[in-house]
């Protein structure tokens, strides 16, 4: 069962990713990370002359997709499904297309999806909890290159050793099994220091859930099929909230504007198809970290296409 509980959803950094995008042109575009809707939503309410596009795999979020339907009528269509798949789907060129990477304040407060160690619940952690294996299934059934992977790599967790050996350990018991049992276990394992601010879990819970989901996998996918669905002159805007999801962004972004990738790779090796319109990667205000602390992490970049 899916939990129903209400919770505030709080999109990140509106405007600027409005200007971006350059929503004032007018015209068609498309958000790859639906959620709650928020950032659709302001899209709309500001932007009359845009017709707007959304996609996600969560199938929960189709009430929030339905509710923008009947307001904005035709302005306004939802598709359910991986962001991976937009090249399946019948859109035109794009003026436009953002991505907001994670997960969604709605799966973390929902107590029934196991994202959050805060509840007894099961370890599930799907972003579309009707495929693919749960969190639990995952530590029960992974390799410990595969555990590693996921904690040491996508959790960058320093503890990974002792925590990938209590998993394996742990097998068939109950305490990897649900959400705060597994937290608790990892809590005696990673001893939380003085000037830290997040729980013991957190990392380990980040990096399982990147793994199930496959995350990462998902952006390098998405972002080439995303280009090609520009239009001349259209723009890319990726918010992410992780290390390694920003390294994927500013690296294509960085193969798109014939800039060099890494160290290893000379400047002109490719041409020019795109202009990075972020020198550096954006932050969130001060004013807005405060009101929104879950904010504090996100940095957005911006391409426009040749």
């Amino acid at each position: 069962m899916i939990g129903t509980k209400e919770t505030t959803h709080i999109p990140i950094m509106l405007h600027e990713t409005a200007r971006f995008l350059n929503l004032q042109r007018g015209g068609n575009f498309l958000d790859c990370t639906f959620g709650g809707g928020g950032h659709s939503r302001y899209f709309l309410e500001n932007y009359p002359n845009i017709t707007l596009f959304a996609i996600d795999r969560d199938p929960t979020v189709t009430v929030h997709a339905e509710r923008l339907r009947a307001e904005f009528g035709n302005r306004f269509q939802f598709f359910n499904g991986p962001f991976s798949t937009i090249d399946r789907l019948s859109l035109p060129l794009l003026r436009g297309i953002f991505f907001d990477f994670g997960i969604s304040t709605l799966q973390l407060d929902d107590e029934v999806r196991g994202f959050s160690f805060r509840y007894h619940t099961p370890l599930d952690m799907r972003m579309d909890p009707q495929n693919g294996l749960t969190a639990h299934e995952f530590l029960a059934t992974a390799d410990r290159g595969q555990l590693i992977e996921a904690i040491r790599d996508f959790g960058e967790e320093h503890h990974w050793r002792k925590i990938v050996d209590s998993i394996l350990a742990q097998r068939g018991s109950e305490m990897i099994k649900y959400a705060d049992t597994f937290a608790e276990c990892i809590a005696k394992i990673v001893q939380k220091k003085f000037h830290e601010k997040i729980h013991p879990a957190t990392r380990t819970f980040q990096g399982l859930r990147i793994a199930v989901n496959r995350e990462l996998e998902e952006i390098r996918t998405v972002l080439p099929k995303a280009f090609e669905q520009l239009e001349h002159n259209g723009r890319l805007v990726a918010l992410s909230f992780h290390s390694l999801e920003d390294r994927i962004v500013k690296q294509f972004f960085n193969e798109k504007a014939g800039k060099a990738i890494d160290c290893h790779e000379k400047w002109n090796d490719r041409s020019s198809i795109a202009r990075i319109l972020t020198k550096k990667p954006m932050a969130p205000t001060d004013a807005e970290i405060t009101h929104n602390h879950r904010s504090r992490s996100a940095k957005l970049r911006a391409l426009e296409k040749f």
